[in-house]
């Protein structure tokens, strides 16, 4: 009769099943992409700013979750330290397929939502100007 001892006692075994699992786990593609735009404060309307970003921007995002448009968004306030920017706006998408939709999406959403809501009754080009986009930023492990 054949005995078998713990996978233990053989130690290229374990290392072998060790590694299989671990690059079964980790080993994936990374499919996310993000969006992010950098964006400045005009004319110290930082107030019309966040109001602007928290009402409708975000309200935006977090509507295309519960659609499934998008995998997460942050919006980023950044210190003053000589960037031109105070804030970035990150839209990330679980894959490519989501990406290519956005503007689709997007276009349904603010349809659904209705008018922009505005402090003070400024117009976003009065209070902010978008300085920078960066489009297809791929995830990395």
């Amino acid at each position: 009769m054949l005995k078998f001892k713990p996978l233990l006692t053989y130690p290229i075994y374990f290392l072998f099943f060790s590694f299989v699992v671990f690059t079964s786990c980790y080993g994936q593609q990374e499919d996310r992409i993000s969006t992010i735009d950098f964006v400045q404060v005009l004319n110290d309307n930082k107030e019309e700013v966040i109001y602007y970003y928290k009402n409708n921007w975000r309200v935006l995002r977090e509507m295309a979750i519960k659609k499934g448009y998008i995998h997460s968004f942050q919006l980023l306030e950044t210190p003053i330290d000589g960037e031109p920017f105070q804030f970035m706006l990150i839209t990330t998408y679980k894959n490519e397929e989501q990406y290519d939709l956005r503007e689709d999406h997007f276009a349904e959403l603010i349809e659904e939502r209705g008018a922009l809501k505005l402090l003070n009754n400024k117009k976003p080009g009065e209070f902010r100007k978008i300085l920078f986009s960066k489009e297809m930023v791929k995830h990395l492990h």
